[in-house]
């Protein structure tokens, strides 16, 4: 039988088609960028039962017809927020096992998750959806004030997200959303002030468990991209059954009661708030981090999941035995063609196990630097802590540099 892939994480295929294989099943991505997988395709190691079928994902019926060519399909997998909904549309329409669509399309706007969990009691306001055009700022001021954080309800990697500390700055980025192709329409909310984290999670039959938790550094104002990250990270006592009870409540009233989650949120001075819920493992190198940590290919869970069946982490033991894990992502200084890096040959001077984790190849051509779409690709490092972890990491992605050449065409 076979476990099919709509589309994926830039990393985590070769665990996945092992974790498949570990079930009995082979594994069959459907893709439409085979480049997004070069790192993972390049390393597989040899006898991976995975196939490679190439279609235009985006094209429904091009997608449909891929599926149905695939023989003896036992379930359908994603970890993308793109193509959650046709996965989960495929399922049902197939008949095998899978979320509800609508419980998707839920959490795929984060508009209306922040109203749902507002008027539970569980967030600080509902989102104000305004038109991404400067007159609509007095209405942002009015209701919301500043600082406010505007983006797109269906943005992805950290795409079209605006912190906006006063009306000159708000107005221009008003304008500016006005000229991008927004997925699912602007809106507005406050600024949280707090460190930002994740709470990796997985949960079956509406039951939650909290894996872990993932710091997250910024880049600073006014750009919005994620710089590093590191897990697991350690709280004070009592402080991790906080956030489990706190991430439990919002998942069940999101509807999400099966599979992995990322939940982002900022830890205030009040308690975690949720900044959002990514209904999938993290991306970047989080499925390696908790690999590394909880000492067990956590993508068994996916395929456990895809299955119909209750996984296996839900009840194991988390001792978190293996090593911490930080993780840097490099990124390229202006956009222009990608010709290689500078660095990466000393890296295996530093401390950590340190590993190179491309997320592009020289001659890509690097339109955008001020959200996740410039990264070239990532440095992880091991750690007895996330802590120490992260300095490591930051120590040897220091010394690595993308290098870019001009492109008159940008």
């Amino acid at each position: 039988m076979t476990v099919v892939a709509l589309e994926a994480l830039s990393f985590g295929l070769a665990r996945t088609a092992a974790a498949a294989a570990s079930a009995g099943h082979r594994l069959c991505l459907l893709t439409g960028d085979r480049s997004v997988y070069r790192h993972e395709l390049d390393t597989l190691p040899p006898g991976t039962a995975l196939d490679v079928v190439d279609v235009d994902t985006f094209d429904v019926d091009a997608t449909r017809r891929a599926f149905a060519a695939v023989p003896g399909v036992a379930g359908i997998i994603n970890t993308t927020d793109t193509w959650s909904v046709p996965a989960a549309l495929l399922a049902a329409e197939y008949r095998l096992p899978g979320p509800d669509p609508e419980s998707v399309r839920l959490l795929r706007d984060k508009a209306r998750v922040r109203d749902l969990l507002h008027g539970k009691g569980l967030g600080k306001s509902p989102a104000l959806r305004v038109a991404p055009d400067p007159a609509s700022a007095a209405e942002v001021l009015g209701t919301v004030g500043l600082p406010v954080v505007l983006k797109d309800a269906s943005g992805t990697s950290s795409r079209d997200v605006w912190v906006v500390r006063d009306e000159e700055a708000l107005r221009a980025a008003l304008g500016e959303a006005g000229q991008r192709a927004l997925t699912g329409g602007l809106f507005a909310e406050p600024f949280l002030s707090g460190p930002l984290y994740s709470a990796e999670t997985i949960s079956w039959d509406g039951e939650s468990r909290l894996l872990g938790v993932l710091s997250r550094q910024t880049s600073r104002e006014p750009a919005v991209r994620e710089e590093a990250a590191a897990f697991p990270v350690v709280f004070p006592h009592g402080g991790l059954g906080e956030i489990e009870e706190w991430v439990g409540r919002v998942l069940h009233t999101a509807g999400h009661h099966s599979g992995f989650a990322h939940v982002e949120f900022v830890l205030t001075s009040e308690g975690p708030q949720l900044v959002e819920i990514n209904r999938r493992i993290g991306g970047a190198l989080v499925g390696e981090a908790l690999c590394l940590s909880l000492g067990t290919n956590v993508y068994e869970a996916v395929i456990e999941v895809a299955l119909g069946v209750r996984p296996a982490l839900m009840d194991a033991r988390l001792g978190h035995t293996g090593p911490a894990s930080g993780f840097v992502l490099v990124y390229a200084d202006r956009p222009g063609v990608l010709t290689g890096w500078r660095g990466l040959d000393g890296l295996g001077d530093y401390p950590g196990s340190v590993r190179w984790f491309p997320t592009r190849a020289p001659g890509d051509t690097v339109r955008y630097v001020h959200d996740q779409r410039g990264c070239t690709g990532i440095v992880l490092a091991e750690g007895a802590t996330a802590e120490l972890a992260l300095h490591r990491a930051l120590s040897a992605a220091g010394g690595v540099r993308a290098v870019v050449a001009a492109d008159d065409g940008l």
